[in-house]
């Protein structure tokens, strides 16, 4: 799977998101840069086919097709649109995630859940209480839960603080996995995540691994 974000842009003067390019596709962790309070989320929704752009289009593999976009690709913690309720347990949105996905959602079942994903200590912390890196993996990994589901956009995991790193090697493991990543965050995270010497955390360990895009971003009308 390949999605390709050519010139797109929202809004008048294109406000709410200048003019942005890039792509993702399945085995690759990219990593584009929006700044304010509203162009990430802006982004998340027309780069997961939830939103339409006023200028510019997106593909998958090659066609418009925002319906197929939207059934492949989940939109994970966007601000004010995808995010879990700030005090709901981590135990609460892990029941609500696999009901959504066709799982049991019993008290046994999400509590099995946590443990296999390592996250059992943190089951009763309200979701914004939750370490950001643990965060990060349990949305993303309830997110690829739902049938269909081959990619995932995460849309600024640097607002919950902790080192950029962390989330970024998480996206890198999704990659590898054969998930296509978009993650969104800030131009600051932007610069520590794609140093030029880093690489994909697989290709560190083995020699190979998922490709990495770096910003692939060009924008117009102030920083996004």
């Amino acid at each position: 799977m390949r999605v390709v974000l050519d010139a797109v842009g929202k809004g008048r003067r294109e406000h709410a998101l200048p003019v942005t390019s890039t792509s993702y596709a399945s085995g690759t962790a990219t990593l584009v840069a929006a700044e304010t309070e509203q162009r990430p989320t802006v982004l998340g929704l027309i780069a997961s086919g939830r939103m339409r752009p006023d200028t510019g289009r997106v593909e998958l593999d090659g066609k418009v097709d925002a319906s197929a976009l939207r059934a492949r690709v989940a939109l994970v913690d966007a601000p004010e649109v995808s995010e879990p309720e700030p005090n709901v347990t981590l135990a609460g949105v892990v029941a609500e995630e696999l009901m959504f996905a066709g799982r049991r959602s019993h008290p046994i079942a999400v509590q099995n859940w946590l443990a296999d994903n390592g996250l059992a200590e943190a089951a009763s912390l309200p979701v914004s209480n939750v370490d950001p890196a643990d965060r990060v993996r349990a949305l993303c990994e309830l997110a690829v839960l739902r049938k269909g589901v081959q990619g995932f956009v995460l849309v600024s995991p640097d607002r919950h603080g902790g080192e950029p790193e962390a989330w970024w090697a998480i996206a890198e493991e999704f990659a590898a996995r054969g998930f296509a990543v978009l993650v969104i965050a800030g131009q600051a995270s932007q610069r520590v995540v794609a140093l030029p010497a880093a690489e994909p955390l697989e290709a560190r360990r083995a020699g190979h691994g998922p490709r990495l895009r770096r910003l692939t971003a060009r924008t117009k009308g102030g920083r996004a």
